[in-house]
């Protein structure tokens, strides 16, 4: 903390400063426009001082990295010790496709796997089905069954190698499914390590990628939390995402704080149902955005670590250190890409890596540049996959620990994230906790409000998107296309009408039908998840019956 006659001696220096040097500046040559924002359209200070952090007390808020709070990482060496994991999100076509493109990663440097489903999969549905046509591989990889399971990690050592799944609705059905393969190759799960994204809070708030009503599709998340603390120790059963929220349109703060906000929810479902907090939250894990603000996004990263630190050690009472622990995923922004000079989209990637790693993350995917238009080429991906190497390998980053940590900007930006994100706590609360809020559309206004906003800065022009607004060509973009071909869809339909022919007819049935009477208990469902997709249902077919018992949800109207 800085001392009374410190920061009498700062003030008076700043304001003869802003009242000679500064002052004869301006006049000279005035500043470019008159609001300086961050991406969130928060406010930018012209200079900060001690000033800013009048109050602040580095041993309480900075510490040290590797101890509570864990401002300053989670780990005491960071990437001194282990570089983050390089985890590229792939998926396209077939199983055999993406099997194909998983290779040619890890034989680029890939450290970690991260799978893409297809819009039918993400929904429950078997590529087969009416609701899946024209749908098939186009922005991820289809998975209806087992044996697609089983074909997407051929050749794969998934017992040496993470896995990430980006599915949500049914992913305690793909997560059996990854279950059930590694048993007929004979690798034990407890040697298993990945994450199930699981995150269905956020689909009601965001992606819009849900299935059941909240409650029953919260009971299913909670029973991957009971059945992986016990049977898949290393796995993350929950990947908590801002990253969606983000996409559509939330700013930094909102992405935080409703990120947060549904992490604490998902602990009260497991304390709830009687599970020991310390059993289960050591494998919580988060997934943030990496958007174009540098500090903005440092900041919300060192912010999110100290709150759930805080929250889970005095509110939850968890005992463990290791519970205390924000673990994060990063993903560059998407929704950031532009299809105009879709190569400067490097260039932006670049910088939002930087930023997450300067932000202390585990695990990294940076996007492609031609994402603008397609799931990207190879060329494209190896390139998004070097931009990572370069920044470990290259630019020095890796080679201290929190390097911004004490930065007035960036001390203050974090303390401003922290405080609107209880602010938006207390109001969620007011409003019931978070399922209320969902159901009133708290978020989903909170969300379009925020994109809205941005937008018009956009087109009004008081925020330049390069390319688009402003250093305009006309040129026609050369993006070599990537095609889902006729034949692998041809293929998949003869897998699935094979794998319904020679399953054994009774083994299925019955399986479907223990699931079905489970579902209209109240006991742990993965182990009836299991047995139906060792008796090769399909993954439309369990969906189907969890449909019939839990009914499925519409989203409440907003005007």
């Amino acid at each position: 903390m800085f001392r009374p006659e410190e920061l009498d001696a700062n003030e008076k220096r700043l304001r003869r400063w802003e009242g000679t040097t500064l002052k004869e500046s301006l006049k000279k040559q005035p500043e470019s426009r008159k609001r300086f924002l961050t991406t969130s359209s928060a406010p930018v200070e012209r200079l900060y001082t001690p000033l800013d952090i009048r109050d602040w007390d580095p041993l309480q808020k900075l510490g040290v990295p590797g101890e509570f709070p864990y401002t300053r990482g989670i780990h005491p060496t960071m990437y001194r010790g282990r570089l983050w994991t390089m985890r590229m999100f792939a998926g396209y076509g077939s199983a055999e496709d993406t099997n194909r493109r998983f290779k040619y990663l890890i034989g680029h440097g890939e450290t970690g796997l991260s799978v893409a489903f297809d819009m039918p999969t993400l929904y429950g549905y078997d590529t087969d089905e009416p609701e899946a046509k024209g749908e098939f591989g186009t922005c991820g990889v289809a998975v209806p069954s087992l044996r697609d399971m089983e074909i997407l990690f051929g050749g794969i050592d998934i017992g040496g190698v993470s896995t990430s799944m980006t599915i949500n609705s049914p992913a305690s059905v793909i997560w059996a499914m990854y279950l059930a393969n590694a048993e007929r190759r004979g690798i034990p799960w407890k040697s298993l390590r990945g994450t199930i994204q699981n995150d269905i809070l956020k689909e009601y708030q965001a992606q819009k990628e849900w299935i059941f009503p909240p409650e029953p599709s919260m009971r299913l998340v909670v029973d991957t939390f009971e059945f992986g603390s016990k049977q898949v120790p290393q796995w993350n059963t929950i990947s908590i995402s801002g990253y969606h929220i983000r996409e559509a349109g939330a700013t930094a703060a909102q992405e935080l704080a409703f990120t947060l906000a549904n992490g604490f929810e998902y602990v009260r479902w497991g304390v709830d149902r009687g599970l020991k907090i310390d059993d289960f939250a050591p494998r919580l894990s988060f997934f943030f955005n990496a958007h174009n603000d540098l500090f903005e996004e440092i900041a919300k990263y060192r912010a999110a670590r100290r709150i759930w630190a805080r929250e889970m050690r005095e509110t939850f009472l968890a005992k463990n250190p290791r519970s205390w622990l924000l673990r994060f995923h990063t993903q560059t922004a998407g929704v950031s890409l532009t299809a105009q000079q879709p190569e400067v989209n490097i260039v932006r990637t670049a910088v939002q890596a930087l930023a997450a790693v300067l932000g202390g993350t585990q695990s990294l995917h940076t996007n492609s540049y031609d994402e603008a238009y397609q799931v990207p080429n190879e060329k494209a991906v190896r390139i998004a996959l070097r931009t990572q190497q370069i920044l470990a390998h290259e630019s020095g980053v890796a080679n201290t620990v929190d390097p911004l940590g004490g930065s007035y900007y960036v001390e203050s930006l974090t303390d401003r994230m922290e405080q609107e994100a209880y602010a938006y706590f207390d109001r969620i609360q007011a409003l019931g906790g978070v399922i209320p809020a969902i159901r009133k559309g708290f978020f989903q206004q909170e969300i379009a409000n925020s994109a809205y906003r941005y937008q018009r800065e956009i087109e009004d022009k008081e925020r330049t998107i390069v390319g688009v607004n402003d250093f305009v060509v006309d040129e026609r973009p050369e993006v070599e296309p990537l095609r889902v071909t006729r034949e692998a869809y041809a293929r998949q339909l003869r897998r699935l009408a094979r794998t319904r022919k020679e399953r054994d007819a009774q083994k299925h049935e019955g399986a479907l039908d223990r699931l079905r009477k489970v579902c209209e208990g109240d006991a742990n469902t993965m182990p009836f998840i299991l047995d139906a997709v060792r008796a090769d249902a399909t993954l439309g077919e369990i969906c189907d019956v969890m449909r019939e018992v839990f009914g499925v949800w519409e989203e409440p109207l907003l005007y």
